[in-house]
Formats: C-alpha cells, structure tokens, sequence
C-alpha cells in the first residue's frame, strides 16, 4: 500500500466510530466515538458523521496532513458499485453521503462487514491465510469469506447475511412456523430482550454475560442458548466454504467468558468433516477499531486502483 491518509468510519446500529489512518501501516492517529441512535433519521446519523469527519480532518489540517480519502463502512447491504441498496438500520443513500463528504476529499462506501474483514485481512488475524472467515457479532451478526486478502462480495454485494432470515423449524414431517432469526436470538439486543422476559434486569449485552458469569440461571441460559444456535450457523459456514480459520469480531465475539466458549464447542458439535475440527476460531486482533481501519483500507486501495502512480 502507498503512503496514504484516510478517515475511516464504522456506522453501526449502536454506535459511530471514525478515525484518522494513515497507511501503509494502517496506523489510527484520531478517534471519535458516539452513539448512533438510528431512531432518530438517517439525516440526523448523517449530520452527525459530517460533523465528527470535518472534526478529524481539521485536527489532520493542524499536524500537516491531507485527507487523502474517506472510506465509509455502512451496517447495510451495499452493492458492487457502492450504493447502499438496504435500510435497515439507516436510511441512507450513497448520493447523500457523498454529497455531504466530498467536499472534504473522495468517498468510498463499503459494507461494515468487509471492511472490517479487510482490517484483519491486511492487519489482523488473517493477514496469513488465504481463505478465512469472519464473523462479526454485535448488535448486529453478519460474516465475510476472505481470498487473498479481497473480502468476497458476492454477485449483489449482498453477502453475509448470515443471521437475518428465519431459522425454520421442522416437526419431522414438514415445516412448522419459522422461528425466530439468529439475530433475534444471538446479537446483543436480543440477550438484552431475552433475559428481560425471563425477568432479568440488563441494559447492555455486557451486563447480561456479566450476570451468567456472576451464576444468574436466567441469564445463563440466555447465553448459552444464543451461543449454542450462532456456534451451529458458524460449523454450518465451516462445510460449506471450507476456510482455514474463523475470526471472531465485533463485541460479543471478542467477548471471553460462558458466550464464547459455548459458541466455539457448539461449532465443533456441528462442523461435518474431520478434517475440520481443528480449525482455528480465533479472536479478531484489530479490536474494535477493525471497521473504521477496514473503511480506511478500501478508500486506498480504491484510490490506488484508480491512480497506479
């Protein structure tokens, strides 16, 4: 990668982060953080992005850097071209984000689930594979097959909706009503929605993992059901698209504890093949930052495409 500055942002459905990052090291100088609260309009969530991007760029201006790029991961389904074709969480069009940030420097617009993928592909714990898998568990869970270092994409861009169809049943003889799916079983909110029916008090997926480690029953089962359901997905991922490894991000699965233990045996019980079952299911070594350091990365090389000099 060529010497480059980019401003990354990971728009998700809690939380926005943005920083500053410089390449080819991939290094964060500047981080903003704030809540993303969707409810309030997808204008509201953009202004927001606007104003902490203009923030970090003013702060590169006074250190003598130049926005180079600003790559934008998006917790939507975003397509080959770079239009946000989903609106699930914000309802955004790829026309208003660039309207609203080119003025700053050149916009590209990727699904939060490959760029964060790419941080690990380029940075992280798959930066020695050719073929892995990473999976992302927050407020929302989606995955990304990686080959050689290029975050597949599909043919619609719409890869990795791992966890949003309904899980059918089956009652031995044909399909029962579907059940719910496996975000409504596994994703923070839905731990969080969960241990409050079973009359638990929690605000935070944390508070729940919290309170199965402190030996609640309710929460307990909570977590172990929620991590046995996403562990069977991810054995069934494992068959299908054969990778080296799995890595695990985003909050819950960097998580220690009863979820990830639970998820990690549940994938092994599922996972078909011999050979198989040693694969490694590792931690994400990009932390939290992999989503805006993974935005930043496909502006450059985005860039570089463009401009081979």
């Amino acid at each position: 990668m060529k010497p480059f500055t980019a401003i990354g942002v990971d728009v998700g459905g809690t939380k926005i982060a943005a920083g500053a990052v410089v390449f080819p090291e991939g290094i964060v100088q500047a981080r903003r953080i704030i809540p993303t609260v969707p409810q309030r309009g997808g204008e509201a969530v953009l202004a927001d992005v606007e104003r902490i991007v203009s923030e970090l760029a003013a702060e590169l201006a006074e250190i003598g850097h130049r926005v180079d790029g600003i790559g934008m991961g998006v917790c939507e389904i975003v397509d080959q071209s770079g239009e946000i074709v989903s609106a699930n969480s914000v309802a955004w069009t790829a026309a208003d984000v660039r309207r609203r940030l080119e003025a700053i420097a050149p916009v590209a617009i990727e699904a939060d689930v490959r760029a964060a993928a790419r941080a690990e592909a380029l940075f992280g714990a798959g930066r020695n594979s050719r073929v892995f898998l990473y999976v992302t568990i927050g407020t929302g869970i989606s995955c990304c097959l990686v080959i050689d270092r290029e975050p597949f994409t599909g043919a619609r861009g719409a890869t990795g909706t791992m966890a949003s169809g309904s899980l059918p049943g089956f009652n031995g003889e044909g399909p029962t009503e579907p059940l719910p799916t496996l975000e409504q079983i596994a994703s923070g909110p839905a731990l969080v929605t969960r241990f409050r029916a079973a009359r638990g008090v929690a605000n935070s997926a944390q508070e729940v993992l919290k309170a199965a480690a402190n030996g609640d029953a309710p929460a307990i089962a909570v977590v172990r059901s929620a991590a046995e359901a996403l562990g069977a997905t991810v054995g069934m991922l494992v068959g299908v698209l054969d990778p080296e490894r799995v890595v695990l991000g985003g909050g819950l699965g960097l998580a220690e504890g009863l979820f990830r233990d639970a998820l990690v045996s549940s994938a092994r019980r599922n996972i078909w093949w011999d050979g198989h079952h040693d694969l490694p299911i590792i931690s994400a070594t990009s932390g939290l930052d992999a989503g805006l350091i993974g935005a930043a990365a496909f502006v450059s090389s985005r860039h570089s495409a463009l401009d081979p000099t």
